[in-house]
C-alpha cells in the first residue's frame, strides 16, 4: 500500500532543477497563459509602465467579439470603444478612488494582498451590452511601491447594475465597499455562515435542487428553505444565484 502511495504522487517527481530551469520563473506570462487555459474566465494583464495590455487570453467573454490580438492591439482604447459612456465615467471614478485607497497602504509587498472587484457593461460586437464582473490584483510593484503590472479576471456578473465596488485583502475578515454617492470607502466585516449553512450553499453550487439537498443532508425540504433564508439574510441577497456569486466574490466558498 505504501508503494502505491509513492507511485501515485511521485509520477512526475523532479530530483534536480538546473540554473537554466530557474530562469523560467522570469517569464511569468507563461504562468498566466497556463492559468487562462484552465479557467472559463477571461484573463488579461495591464502594464502601467507602457499603459498597454501585455497579454489577453482567448477566452471570449472579455473579447466582445474581437480576437485576442485585436484587443491586445487596442489596449486602453478597447474600453473607450466598448464600454458605454456612463460606465466609462464609473471606471474613471473607480480608478481614481481605488488608487487613492492604495496610496494609503504601506509601500511594500503587502500591497499585493489587495484586490478590487467591480461590475460594468461591455458592448463590443454583442447585440446588447452585457454586465461583467472585473477583478484586478497587483502582480508586480515598482521600486517605490506603485502597481507596475496587474492581473485582471473577467466573468459574467450576477448583479443587476454596474458598480458593486469592493476591495478585499487576502486573509482578512474585513473588506471595503465603495459608496459611489459619497465617494468614500466603507469598512465592513465579511459575512460568516454556520457549518450547516455552508454545506447547503456548497451543495447548491454543485447544482442540486432543494429536495436533493434535503436528501443529502437528511433533513426536510422546509429545513433547507430555513437555512436558505438564513444565507440570504447574512448576504443581503434575494436568491441562490446572488448568494453563490456573493460567496465566490468574498471567498466564502
Amino acid at each position: 500500500m505504501e508503494n502505491e502511495k509513492h507511485s501515485l504522487f511521485n509520477r512526475n517527481k523532479i530530483n534536480a532543477i538546473s540554473n537554466e530551469d530557474q530562469l523560467q520563473f522570469g517569464n511569468y506570462l507563461e504562468v498566466v497563459k497556463s492559468f487562462a487555459k484552465i479557467t472559463y474566465q477571461s484573463v488579461y494583464v495591464i502594464d502601467y509602465e507602457t499603459m498597454k495590455f501585455e497579454y489577453v487570453s482567448d477566452n471570449p467573454l472579455f473579447l466582445s467579439g474581437y480576437s485576442s490580438g485585436e484587443v491586445l492591439e487596442m489596449g486602453y482604447e478597447f474600453y473607450f470603444k466598448n464600454v458605454p459612456k456612463e460606465d466609462l465615467e464609473l471606471l474613471s471614478l473607480i480608478n481614481d478612488l481605488g488608487f487613492d485607497f492604495y496610496d494609503q497602504l504601506p509601500k511594500n509587498d503587502e500591497r499585493k494582498l489587495y484586490s478590487i472587484s467591480y461590475d460594468f457593461h461591455l458592448k463590443g460586437k454583442y447585440d446588447k451590452p452585457i454586465l461583467i464582473n472585473h477583478k484586478l490584483t497587483p502582480l508586480f510593484l515598482s521600486e517605490n511601491g506603485s502597481v507596475w503590472k496587474s492581473l485582471c479576471i473577467v466573468s459574467i456578473s450576477h448583479n443587476k447594475n454596474a458598480g458593486n465596488v469592493a476591495i478585499h485583502k487576502q486573509g482578512s475578515d474585513v473588506f471595503w465597499k465603495l459608496d459611489l454617492l459619497e465617494k468614500v470607502w466603507i469598512t465592513e466585516n465579511k459575512s460568516k455562515l454556520k457549518e450547516k449553512e455552508l454545506e447547503i450553499l456548497r451543495l447548491y453550487a454543485q447544482g442540486l435542487t432543494i429536495n436533493q439537498i434535503a436528501e443529502r443532508v437528511f433533513v426536510s425540504s422546509d429545513t433547507v428553505k430555513y437555512y436558505r433564508r438564513k444565507i440570504f439574510d447574512a448576504f443581503g441577497v434575494k436568491n441562490f444565484t446572488e448568494a453563490l456569486s456573493f460567496a465566490i466574490d468574498n471567498k466564502i466558498i
